[in-house]
């Protein structure tokens, strides 16, 4: 399914042939044609611009899995050296 936002960013970069067609110097058919053109590269560049911008928001406890292993508690040294 296609995106709400991907379809307004093509209809901007199509916005030229839109307002050429208000002007009376486009067909319907090339403007429409345009469209359908801009929309898979809107689409690329609204999912590269989503790929760069995902790791933005996250903070450590959120990349934390949940097998991860937990460090220990240090020991005391001392206690380490004193024989059993």
């Amino acid at each position: 399914m296609i995106r709400p936002s991907v379809l307004l960013f093509a209809l901007v970069i199509s916005a030229p042939a839109l307002y050429r067609l208000v002007l009376d110097q486009l067909d319907l058919t090339d403007v429409l044609i345009r469209f359908i053109i801009a929309v898979p590269i809107a689409a690329l560049l609204l999912a590269a611009l989503r790929f760069v911008t995902a790791g933005y928001g996250r903070t450590e406890d959120d990349e934390e899995p949940e097998g991860t292993l937990v460090t220990p508690t240090p020991v005391d040294v001392h206690e380490m050296e004193k024989p059993a």
